[in-house]
């Protein structure tokens, strides 16, 4: 680094060092020299004195490039950030080019292994991606021999630390492994920018710049071999990459098993691999489309499963064409156990249901019953061909109905049946002519193929119902998440309702569980898989192990959500599998929740904290300065004043200590307001008479005069406590002085509305936005861009008058003011014959603090 500043220097760039920790060593303290340095930044810490950047002077100074050691440096507190690497950033955005150094142990993706590897645990990291964001990263790579020597020279420690550090952390070994995590470390970051020039200029050509081993896997059950073998492959070169990819048809209804390809992606993963899914028609292209993407250099697929014969009639397969069109991508060819194992005909489960085929077969009976005494009868008025069309007919119906098996049987006993009753010689299972011989063998042809479509359009009709089914419940689980019905007792409601079950809960692991989860824990016997505790359940007897339930699915961090009723079948899986992805996302956001809850209100005080802070450091502390200065005046033997100037510094002292008293009576007020404390009195009170004691206690300032009172003296009495709501008109009417333009009348006007009286407040001033009217009773909301002399105060009068309205059973809104302006609209119920009660303030409600158009 300090190498590279010299050099910058001499070409003419402004260079400064703005940070260097030499640790005494020499060698690095003589390479500053030359080099302009910024004074360090002393702050002191536990009664030590610590040097740190001074990222204010490396501001004020703005050089072309700023020098700045140890990244992953944790700063002293106090400093301005927290770690190093945040002043870097300030630095950048100053527009500051900086050069900055970092030990490849620092890194935090590599903390972990570096612990394994040394023993010794790095307290300070610094984010790979602040890291791979610099726009050069060199590696200064030394030997382990030649960093020893430099040791053993003393250039690193001093002679008495030398033997101590070569027989520990700076081991041959251990120095090797951290040289080789750095080395793939930048050829990670080396390839991340290949391949973005790469996506930047089309370029789909393979560079073997890397080995990356692409297996294909069809869910069959050839799989595990393929990728044990592909892993194998990728660990014979370093830095090698393996990735699965499984084709997809695009209209989803490809028969490979969820089950086993679900199991084939967890082996991928544990062998250090990635797990891809794509869609495609053409598997060939498919594949080869997503090695040349991956820039693979290998590709391994499996010998084929069919069988030879109908290999033989299907041309050549997906194997032969990935060879023939890989070009430089090289192809193995991996042979298994299932070589030549394809089925020949459908398994009769995948087909139609029993019942189905059962009616399948009835049918055929019923139909060649009737067709053959039938044809009989008119067998002199119809030729053989006709017959032959009305028994096909027959298959035909028989293969909608019972599917290919039944239609199978039908075909092949419709042949013997127009043989033996149709063909001559009549009654005997041979044929004298050759060409009845043919249309014989043809129509059982035909009868199976079209049985065979038949069947297969059945099944991918199922297949495309389930798929439909599954998608819609996915649609309904994706609809529910985005109207925010994630609760987690919602989501395992969903989960019993569509899989039908007894019962559904999540369970996780003790070693992993919270105290709060709930209490209800099981232990697993001895040889299961540990003791698990409740999280949350559904239905009738939830289970509390894995080991009971009738079907599982992993969620992730120790997590598993559990099913009792029936044992679900492998096309369920899938569909489960999203559900426990769902879950587990409804339970983090759920301790995330939590963790908010907790914190709220401790980010609540701190805002308060702070709120009050500001308030002692501002608001309190002017009129005490005030009041101080002019007592400290009068006091003064050195000047003599006159009885003006006398009775002018009394009077700024009084008008401080006033202005210091209403604070403090508001903060109390407040506090008594928040901790549900302050005792009312509720009576029968006159509204005229509380807003002229208002207006006359001098609460209001100076400005009454541009008060207009509207409040006739027949209006009933309301029930409140009079001295409160004295204090909430004075608030209300100063916040709208304050806030009206000079000269601008504030209007007060009252009116009965059925059982209640409003008091309504009406100023000119520039209003608040509709969103944002909740938001101003907060406490300690006011707004600082006016420039009145009755702006002083810490933003509690709305708090204060809400509280206090909120207490006399009142309510109080705020409107616009027609024309322009705010009014504030305080309702108080009649007062009723005897109606008097007393009580105590209740709290006021947490309100968000953040409105960019608080008044008070």
């Amino acid at each position: 680094m300090l190498d590279e500043g010299h050099r910058r220097r001499e070409r003419g760039t402004d260079v400064v060092v703005a940070f260097v920790e030499t640790h005494g060593r020499p060698h690095t303290a003589a390479r500053v020299a030359g080099l302009e340095v910024v004074a360090r930044r002393t702050i002191t810490y536990r009664g030590t004195r610590l040097p740190e950047l001074d990222l204010t002077a490396v501001l004020a100074r703005r050089p072309e490039v700023a020098l700045v050691d140890e990244l992953a440096h944790t700063n002293v507190p106090g400093s301005e950030h927290e770690k190093r690497w945040q002043d870097i950033e300030r630095l950048l955005e100053a527009g500051i080019d900086v050069i900055s150094t970092v030990n490849v142990q620092h890194l935090a993706s590599l903390n972990d292994v570096v612990e394994a590897i040394t023993g010794v645990p790095q307290r300070e990291t610094v984010p790979d991606a602040v890291v791979r964001a610099a726009e050069q990263v060199e590696l200064v790579d030394m030997t382990p021999q030649a960093l020893r020597r430099r040791m053993s020279h003393g250039n690193v420690y001093r002679p008495d630390k030398v033997d101590a550090a070569l027989a520990n952390y700076f081991r041959h070994g251990n120095l090797t492994a951290l040289r080789e995590l750095a080395l793939l470390w930048l050829a990670d970051s080396v390839e991340d920018g290949l391949q973005r020039y790469r996506d930047q200029h089309g370029i789909d050509a393979t560079w073997e710049t890397r080995e990356r081993i692409v297996v294909a896997l069809t869910g069959g059950p050839e799989g595990e071999t393929l990728i044990r073998r592909a892993a194998r492959i990728a660990a014979r070169v370093a830095g090698g990459d393996l990735l699965a990819v499984h084709i997809v048809r695009s209209d989803g209804l490809a028969g490979a098993s969820l089950a086993d390809l679900e199991r084939q992606r967890l082996l991928v993963e544990s062998l250090g691999g990635s797990y891809h899914s794509v869609a495609g028609e053409d598997v060939a292209a498919a594949v080869l489309g997503f090695a040349r993407a991956k820039n693979a250099t290998q590709i391994v697929i499996g010998a084929s499963r069919r069988h030879p014969v109908v290999a033989g009639l299907g041309g050549p397969g997906t194997g032969m064409t990935i060879t023939r069109l890989s070009g430089a991508i090289d192809v193995h060819v991996v042979g298994h156990d299932f070589v030549g194992k394809g089925r020949r005909l459908p398994v009769p489960s995948h087909g139609l249901t029993a019942r189905r085929r059962l009616a399948g077969v009835l049918t055929a009976v019923a139909l060649l019953a009737l067709l053959v005494p039938g044809c009989a009868v008119v067998r002199d008025d119809l030729g053989f061909g006709t017959e032959l069309l009305l028994f096909l007919l027959v298959v035909v119906i028989v293969s909608l109905v019972g599917g290919f098996y039944p239609a199978l049987g039908t075909a092949l006993a419709a042949g013997l049946l127009l043989n033996y009753y149709f063909v001559e010689p009549t009654h005997r299972l041979t044929i004298s002519e050759p060409e009845n011989a043919f249309a014989l063998v043809a129509f059982v042809v035909i009868a199976v193929l079209v049985s065979r479509v038949v069947d297969s359009a059945a099944r991918r009709s199922s297949e495309a119902t389930r798929s439909n089914a599954e998608a819609e419940t996915l649609a309904a689980l994706a609809g529910s998440v985005l109207r925010g019905e994630e609760a987690l007792p919602a989501l395992l409601t969903r989960v019993q309702e569509t899989f039908a079950m007894r019962s559904v809960a999540l369970l996780r692991r003790e070693d992993d569980a919270p105290a709060s989860d709930g209490g209800r824990r099981a232990a697993s016997p001895s040889g299961t898989r540990g003791t698990w505790s409740y999280v949350a359940g559904i239905g009738v007897d939830p289970c509390l192990r894995p080991d009971d339930a009738d079907a599982e699915a992993a969620v992730g961090d120790g997590l598993m959500l559990v099913l009792a009723g029936r044992t679900l079948a492998a096309a369920d899986q899938r569909l489960l599998a999203a559900f426990a992805g769902q879950v587990a996302l409804a339970y983090r956001q759920r301790e995330l929740a939590a963790a908010a809850a907790a914190a709220a209100p401790l980010a609540a005080a701190d805002r308060m904290r702070a709120a009050l802070l500001n308030a002692v450091s501002h608001d309190l502390r002017t009129p005490i300065a005030a009041a101080k200065a002019a007592v400290s005046s009068l006091r003064s033997r050195e000047v003599r004043w006159s009885e003006a100037d006398r009775g002018e510094l009394l009077e700024t002292a009084e008008d401080s200590l006033d202005r210091l008293t209403a604070l403090v009576t508001n903060l109390l007020d407040l506090s008594r307001v928040q901790a549900g404390v302050l005792p009312i009195g509720l009576a029968a009170v006159g509204v005229d008479d509380v807003v002229g004691h208002a207006l006359d206690a001098g609460g209001v300032g100076p400005d009454t005069g541009r008060v207009v009172v509207d409040v006739p003296g027949g209006l009933p009495e309301v029930t409140a406590d009079a001295g409160l709501l004295e204090r909430v008109v004075a608030n209300l009417v100063e916040n709208a002085l304050r806030y009206s333009p000079p000269g601008a009348p504030v209007r007060i006007a009252a009116s009965t509305h059925a059982d209640t009286v409003e008091l309504r407040i009406a100023d000119a001033g520039p209003g608040i936005p509709e969103q944002d009217r909740d938001r101003v009773f907060a406490p300690f909301q006011r707004r600082e861009d006016h420039a009145t002399p009755h702006s002083a105060g810490v933003g509690l009068g709305l708090a204060i008058a809400r509280g206090f309205t909120d207490a006399m059973s009142g309510t109080l809104s705020l409107e616009d003011t027609p024309g322009g302006g705010l009014t504030a609209v305080v309702a108080l119920p009649v007062a009723l014959p005897g109606r008097q009660r007393g009580g105590s303030v209740p709290s006021v409600p947490s309100v968000p603090d953040q409105a960019p158009h608080n008044r008070a």
